[in-house]
């Protein structure tokens, strides 16, 4: 009698570590210091590696498969699980792009060493009893560990084609941002709303910077160093409203538990008839693997630094032009 194949017969230990990596995420929804939330370590280091080894253990229990086979299929059911996160809603699009990689890889080495436990020893099922018994018992008790506060510190300059009082004007009256102004930026392009205005007024405070960006999200840029044409360094005030529900992934708002921007310097120094146009930003990262978060926060704040400081160069060499024209 012929043997007929089921349909995905080849994919269903791979749907089925997604399965099992899903099933923990609905688990992991804890909020801030709450028990079970996604930012813990335990979900972000435990769950792929046990999604690639129950995609590798069911696998080897209907033949068996090759080395590039644990690396892949593993790695493929942690893939899977970040895109079922974002397809069911329970998790947003920066933080699946930003934790896909680290998925990716750690799902493929917990394949990999599934497998090897399958050829040299008797005791897969209980290495999977274990990786299954290690989320659900740290996750109800990390959150009592306290997490590690890591500054960071990025700097970036250019030569602008403007006077510094032409440069300041547009620090301080940056009106209807179009897209295309400001959208290269990756932060923006992974889903972070962009920004449409940013204007100074003098208040009770002092200089007061409004921002508003896309989704309603609105929050003001305080002085605490105003030297007019010369330097402005910003602290951040957000109000309860600030963040709209839904406006950005509750695991990166910016002064929340996980992420901060502490802080904006501009610096104004002549160079002739230019202006040299620096920016300082100070963050905060305080997270469970910061060894791996830190570095895409530095990337994505460097990066964000020489596409402000291009619009803000664009907008004053084009009011310098103007001016030399009439």
């Amino acid at each position: 009698m012929p043997v007929i194949a089921l349909p995905f017969a080849k994919r269903w230990p791979v749907l089925s570590g997604c399965a099992v990596g899903l099933l923990l995420r609905f688990m992991f929804m804890g909020k801030g210091d709450q028990p079970y939330a996604a930012m813990m370590g335990s979900f972000i280091f435990l769950v792929p590696l046990l999604v690639g080894a129950v995609t590798v253990y069911l696998a080897e229990r209907r033949q068996r498969r090759s080395w590039s086979y644990y690396f892949f299929a593993a790695s493929g059911a942690n893939m899977l699980l970040v895109l079922g996160s974002l397809i069911v809603m329970i998790e947003g699009l920066i933080c699946a792009i930003v934790i896909l990689p680290l998925f990716g890889v750690l799902g493929g080495l917990a394949g990999l060493a599934m497998g090897t436990v399958c050829r040299l020893t008797r005791w897969p099922r209980h290495t999977l009893y274990s990786l299954t018994a290690l989320p659900l018992l740290l996750g109800g008790i990390e959150q009592h560990l306290p997490l590690p506060n890591r500054i960071g510190e990025v700097h970036h300059s250019l030569l602008v084609a403007a006077s510094p009082a032409q440069v300041w004007a547009q620090l301080n009256d940056a009106r209807d941002i179009a897209p295309g102004e400001v959208e290269a930026a990756w932060m923006y392009k992974i889903g972070v709303p962009l920004p449409v205005s940013g204007i100074s007024e003098a208040t009770a405070d002092g200089q007061v910077r409004h921002v508003v960006m896309g989704k309603h999200i609105h929050f003001d840029q305080v002085a605490t160093d105003w030297q007019p044409e010369r330097r402005v360094r910003w602290v951040y005030r957000f109000n309860k409203d600030s963040f709209p529900p839904g406006a950005l992934d509750d695991h990166v708002m910016i002064g929340g538990r996980y992420f901060d921007i502490q802080d904006t310097e501009y610096t104004l120094t002549p160079r002739g008839t230019a202006t040299e146009l620096g920016i300082t930003m100070h963050y905060r990262v305080s997270t469970s693997f910061n060894w791996y978060a830190q570095p895409i926060a530095k990337l994505l704040i460097g990066n964000f630094e020489q596409v402000i400081l291009r619009f803000y160069a664009r907008r004053a060499e084009s009011v310098a032009q103007a001016t030399i024209t009439h």
